[in-house]
């Protein structure tokens, strides 16, 4: 291990060092090392069969690695259960909405929030029994944008609203690591901006590992960004550094001189491009970014 290494693993709220998961014969992850340091807004890009999810399976806890060590706050917890970590202070959210659709936001958080103050034994007693319960759920429902529906029952939502409440859980249990998976994945264009801005505005002490195809996001979010391919970090820095890589314009944009060495492990066209073949928004960011920088 170098020193550099080292030293950034000490500095480090989460730290993953040469973690690998085989599937058979297959690496969907290959000596992976990421530091997430506190208050961190680091996002993880790249197309889809990069291993995003795979390497965020391993972080909670979901895939056991096959090599490699996960520590948390300095502690080992390679080999600990997802709801353990979760106690330790990592805290995800999903692609895919885990929610209970009957019941209202202002009911899904009040148990939450009572779980987290250790009063989970007593759930069945009126909501408005507890102030300090009430008072954490109000300040969540306003922060997040849903004071307006808190009585509505969940299914009923409108999509965004149905993200906006999936990050209030999370953050109701008070997490120190939040690894946000695609939050704007399926939100309709008019309800991204109020979820932009919040995710935008999340607690500066929490460190924040987004995964994200949205560049307009990403950019606008990350301060440090680890671009994956082929299970494999390509490179990481800043965002102007990551614009203005060649090989990460090869994999977004599906040209340049490493072009034919970089890009989606199926052989498929890069999942930055449309059926056209006109570039994405998110690559169209990432060549205008770079173009700015240049020009």
């Amino acid at each position: 291990m170098s020193l550099n290494t080292s030293e950034n693993m000490r500095e480090a709220v989460l730290s993953a060092e040469g973690l690998v998961m085989r599937f058979g014969g297959i690496a969907a992850t290959n000596n992976v090392t990421l530091n997430l340091k506190k208050g961190a807004r680091h996002a993880l890009i790249g197309p889809n069969g990069a291993g995003k999810t795979t390497l965020i399976n391993l972080l909670t806890g979901v895939l056991q690695p096959t090599e490699g060590r996960i520590t948390l706050l300095g502690e080992d917890i390679t080999q600990l259960a997802p709801h353990r970590r979760v106690k330790r202070g990592m805290v995800r959210t999903f692609q895919i909405n885990q929610l209970f659709d009957s019941l209202t936001p202002l009911q899904t958080l009040a148990l939450t929030v009572s779980q987290q103050l250790g009063l989970g034994a007593t759930w069945w007693q009126a909501l408005g029994n507890n102030a300090r319960v009430v008072d954490r759920c109000a300040e969540l429902l306003a922060q997040f944008h849903l004071t307006e529906v808190m009585n509505q029952p969940t299914n009923v939502l409108a999509y965004g609203k149905r993200r906006l409440l999936e990050i209030a859980i999370a953050l109701a249990c008070e997490p120190r690591v939040l690894l946000l998976d695609e939050p704007v994945a399926g939100v309709p264009a008019g309800e991204r901006e109020e979820l932009l801005k919040t995710v935008a505005a999340l607690p500066a002490d929490v460190s924040v590992l987004l995964i994200e195809h949205d560049m307009d996001l990403v950019f606008s979010f990350a301060k440090r960004m680890t671009v994956l391919v082929n299970g494999t970090v390509l490179t990481e820095g800043d965002p102007e550094q990551i614009a203005n890589d060649p090989r990460v314009k090869a994999v977004y944009l599906g040209h340049g001189e490493e072009g034919h060495d970089v890009g989606p492990s199926d052989g498929m066209p890069a999942p930055s491009l449309d059926e056209r073949g006109s570039a994405s928004p998110g690559a169209r960011v990432v060549a205008s970014v770079g173009a700015k920088n240049h020009g």
